[in-house]
């Protein structure tokens, strides 16, 4: 397991490199360029900044996330083939920092949903929320208000300029259904994986967040079946999945452990999150110790150990903790926190393993 720390960037991350380096066993920072729109091709002369910025470090650049795909490639319009185009010659550029994986997800119209950025906790720290009621009764732009109001920075799936577009986007969706959408998603796969063969670039998508339809809009990859059918609809190495225990274990049927066994060769990256269901099925993200939540983390760290795990994994989304001022999500402090516990059960296995004594 090779460990990694998003980080959205000088001057749009309350996060340092400084602080990064100091957590034990980082060895790189997951990153994108959060400024380039959806289906531009990203230059090279800022791919080469961030690449300067992390070598001061000793940070490696290996882990994308994301490229983000244009929503003309998942509605399957004409003008998809010009923004593929772009995608192939930003693969190949970000193969020159030495780039391994990139992340990325085919989810219409919003990569990822909530209802509060945050939510209190019993303990008085704060965390992501998502209330069902609330997203089944309420206007998607209503929602867009909201959270857009709740923060002062831009975050990845909630870009303005895509947000600007919301009514026409639904419009266009309206005539979409979830087989439309797998079929444009092998349209795309079949013209990437070639180029990402190429040059030794893992393509990993990532499940819906949450996993599954919300505001009438199709979403696919919701568990294990899914991810079953993405492997091969085009049977390549290349062609992977970012295991999020996050995204996926907000629904309580995904045996995310048996997943990590069934997929082992195809998770180039994973994300491992905890979070706690409620039988109305609201969720809250809340730390990675098992316990706090009602997702197995021990249980697919383990799985990860057992299947011979050596992709890249990063905690995912923290609480806010200790009055940090802090991206939703995306603070130092708990994430850091979340490290160690992954590392502690890591660490655990391998001490068993050559004891001899067994897991």
């Amino acid at each position: 397991m090779r460990m990694v720390f998003r980080w959205y960037g000088a001057g749009n991350d309350t996060v340092t490199l400084r602080q990064i380096k100091q957590i034990p066993g980082v060895e790189g920072i997951v990153w994108a360029l959060h400024d380039v729109p959806a289906g531009e091709e990203w230059p090279m002369d800022k791919i080469i900044a961030y690449k300067e910025e992390a070598d001061r470090y000793g940070l490696h650049l290996e882990v994308v996330e994301s490229v983000n795909v244009h929503e003309d490639i998942k509605l399957g319009l004409p003008s998809r083939d010009g923004y593929i185009e772009n995608y192939k010659r930003t693969i190949a550029k970000l193969a020159g920092v030495g780039v391994k994986t990139i992340c990325y997800n085919f989810m219409p119209v919003f990569d990822w949903v909530r209802t509060d950025l945050f939510k209190e906790m019993a303990d008085g720290s704060t965390a992501l929320f998502y209330e069902k009621a609330k997203v089944d009764q309420m206007d998607p732009a209503e929602l867009v208000n909201r959270i857009a109001n709740d923060v002062n920075v831009t975050m990845p799936g909630w870009e303005p300029e895509r947000l600007r577009q919301l009514a026409p986007l639904f419009e266009k969706y309206k005539s979409v259904s979830e087989e439309d959408l797998w079929g444009n998603l092998q349209y795309f796969l079949e013209q990437i994986i070639p180029v990402a063969e190429q040059y030794d670039i893992r393509m990993a998508i990532h499940p819906d967040d949450p996993p599954w339809p919300i505001f009438g809009l199709p979403r696919i990859m919701t568990g294990q079946a899914s991810i079953r059918r993405l492997l091969g609809l085009v049977d390549s190495p290349y062609n992977g999945v970012t295991l999020c225990s996050g995204s996926l274990g907000a629904n309580p049927d995904n045996d995310i452990v048996a997943m990590v066994h069934e997929f082992k060769g195809r998770i180039p990256f994973a994300h491992i999150r905890n979070v706690r269901v409620y039988d109305n099925g609201d969720f809250i993200e809340t730390s990675h110790r098992t316990e706090d939540g009602t997702v197995n983390i021990a249980g697919i760290v383990r799985a990860y150990y057992e299947s011979g795990f050596t992709g890249y994994a990063r905690p995912d989304h923290g609480r806010h903790i200790w009055d940090e001022q802090c991206r939703p999500g995306y603070g130092l402090y708990d994430r850091a926190l979340g490290i160690m516990y992954l590392w502690g059960v890591w660490d655990s296995m391998r001490a068993a393993e050559r004891s001899g004594s067994g897991a």
